[in-house]
């Protein structure tokens, strides 16, 4: 069973994402656990403050360093405690896999201005979604939970279903279709409904192919493409009036 900790000071933007669909079915069957802990109940004062003006000054307020450790230490052990920061590595399906092979993970949201750098000593790394700025870490938070928690056995209906899932084998996804056949003139591809296995499974490799040309021909720098893609890709950007290799 993979647990989540997840570190937040509003822990009822959290709990829904954990009470519907896969997720909330992945907990019922003990294949995940998901614990939401509100930050300000390891605070000391009365007043439950999480957070001060920052040393040197200028604008928002700063997380505190030793309320956000306490609430740290309390979710240990753990085997990765993760802060969720735009200055931290890139979140990526080759680390979600990675996490996905971990028995407890930390997933620490900040908020304000940001939290207090020396809390940077108490986590293993440092996780960004994105390259843009939110209001606060629970979305990057929820992002890592979705997206490790599909990987755990039994939590998808079909165990090879995210095998062929975009960046999990090198290429975006394949176009997907199903009923009607025909809407407002746009019509299924007749492959797809012919019950021939090997021309729908090469259909859909072109197509994944072709896509990913289109739209991120950098993922096929790092894709495991065999002399077949090759060739098709050389032959679809001819026609195209493009000029690529496997070069790049």
């Amino acid at each position: 069973m993979l647990r989540y900790t997840i570190l937040t000071l509003f822990p009822g933007l959290v709990r829904p994402w954990t009470e519907e669909a896969l997720i909330a079915k992945a907990i019922r069957r003990g294949l995940i656990r998901v614990d939401v802990r509100d930050i300000r109940e390891y605070t000391t004062d009365k007043h439950r403050q999480v957070d001060d003006y920052p040393y040197g000054g200028g604008a928002g307020m700063v997380m505190r360093v030793d309320v956000v450790v306490r609430a740290i230490e309390a979710a240990l052990p753990a085997d990765e405690v993760i802060l969720l920061s735009p200055a931290g590595d890139p979140f990526t399906q080759r680390m979600a896999e990675e996490l996905s092979q971990k028995q407890h993970l930390v997933l620490l949201a900040g908020r304000y201005e940001g939290i207090d750098a020396r809390v940077e000593h108490f986590v293993t790394r440092e996780v960004s979604i994105g390259d843009y700025v939110l209001m606060g870490g629970e979305v990057a938070a929820l992002a890592i939970l979705e997206a490790t928690a599909r990987l755990v056995p039994g939590v998808l209906g079909d165990p090879e279903s995210h095998q062929k899932d975009s960046f999990s084998w090198g290429l975006l996804d394949y176009p997907q279709y199903t009923r009607p056949p025909e809407f407002r003139g746009l019509e299924v591809p007749e492959v797809l409904t012919s019950g021939h296995h090997a021309r729908i499974e090469r259909w859909r490799r072109e197509r994944a192919l072709e896509r990913t040309l289109k739209r991120r021909p950098d993922l096929l720098k790092r894709a495991p493409l065999t002399a077949e893609d090759l060739e098709f890709l050389a032959r679809f950007d001819a026609a195209e009036g493009g000029d690529y290799t496997d070069e790049g």
